[in-house]
């Protein structure tokens, strides 16, 4: 760090400017410090859904940012919906699992919140726990998405995501998050 300055300069520096901005993210330097900004959201749902029989329920989806298939946990936005200034982590936490997976939950409640990437995006992340899972829909995302749901026993995760890891699939890490917790409980 001594090569830009010591993070007391930065810290000391608190012009903030817009680099570039597009429809829903913005690069912002702070000083020193260049980051993304989310434009028109206040932070990210994840979830947690493991079903009464003991399944978690996990999304594939192709992401051009890493140009490859992931595995990830049931996730979305905060606010960014029409009207949705002021949506809570929880609501969107059930919009976005009906959404992705065509489960609706009975419960959702907070694990812990959170920086998603610290070093390069302002964006906070809930993470959340939903229970009381009905399958109301096939899922799958909205239009322009192209999600599988796999629902993983619990009992057989490890080994799940080690197969599909092999083959070339990124398993974000959020995922291994969601099953400390799961393991807590």
């Amino acid at each position: 760090y001594s090569e830009h300055g010591t993070l007391e300069d930065d810290m000391n520096q608190t012009s903030t400017i817009t680099l570039c901005s597009g429809k829903f993210l913005a690069l912002v330097r702070e000083g020193r410090w260049e980051y993304v900004d989310r434009i028109g959201a206040t932070g990210a749902a994840i979830v947690v859904a493991v079903t009464d029989d003991q399944k978690l329920l996990l999304v594939e989806q192709y992401r051009i940012p890493v140009h490859a298939r992931t595995i990830e946990l049931p996730a979305g936005i905060v606010g960014d919906e029409p009207g949705g200034l002021g949506e809570s982590p929880t609501a969107a936490a059930k919009r976005e699992l009906l959404e992705e997976t065509g489960y609706a939950a009975d419960r959702v409640e907070v694990l812990m919140t959170g920086p998603s990437s610290s070093g390069l995006t302002s964006e906070v992340a809930t993470l959340l726990r939903a229970s009381g899972l009905r399958r109301v829909s096939a899922g799958g995302g909205v239009a322009h998405e192209d999600i599988t749901v796999h629902e993983v026993p619990l009992s057989e995760v490890h080994g799940w995501l080690a197969a599909r890891a092999s083959q070339g699939l990124l398993i974000e890490p959020k995922v291994y998050a969601g099953l400390y917790f799961i393991a807590r409980t």
